[in-house]
């Protein structure tokens, strides 16, 4: 389980690959950050299949958000998970912590998609996340 999320974050976010030795580049290592695409916009990728399932069909349609609420959302939900991972909570889930710039323009689909992996992580698991909105935290 936990390293499916792994291998989903992994995909989202670039990470530096080369094997380190002290405490610093061991920190680094564990930290997923946002990277651009060959067109130059913020994209996010997961390779889980049930992600595509729950994007189409259980989601709420990416009309139903605004850039704005979304970040907004993100914002206190990467904070939550950072928070999460410091601590050790949810180690089976959580294996980094991720590296979000509320202030850089990543655009909506990256901001839903982002979104939509925190209320994928609840509704595949079970992590109560704060930071979702009530209609997005339903167990189906």
């Amino acid at each position: 389980m936990k390293k499916l999320v792994l291998i989903l974050f992994m995909i989202l976010f670039s990470f530096n690959c080369s094997s380190q030795t002290n405490t610093k580049d061991e920190k680094e290592k564990s930290e997923m950050k946002p990277s651009k695409n060959d067109d130059g916009e913020w994209d996010l990728t997961v390779i889980d299949t049930q992600f595509d399932y729950f994007l189409n069909a259980v989601a709420k349609p990416i009309s139903q958000y605004s850039e704005s609420y979304l970040k907004n959302r993100n914002t206190l939900l990467v904070s939550e998970w950072n928070s999460y991972y410091s601590s050790g909570r949810y180690r089976n889930v959580i294996e980094s912590s991720i590296d979000y710039d509320p202030k850089e323009n990543y655009g909506l689909k990256f901001e839903y998609k982002l979104y939509q992996v925190f209320a994928y992580v609840n509704w595949k698991y079970g992590l109560k996340m704060n930071g979702l909105s009530g209609s997005d935290t339903t167990r189906y």
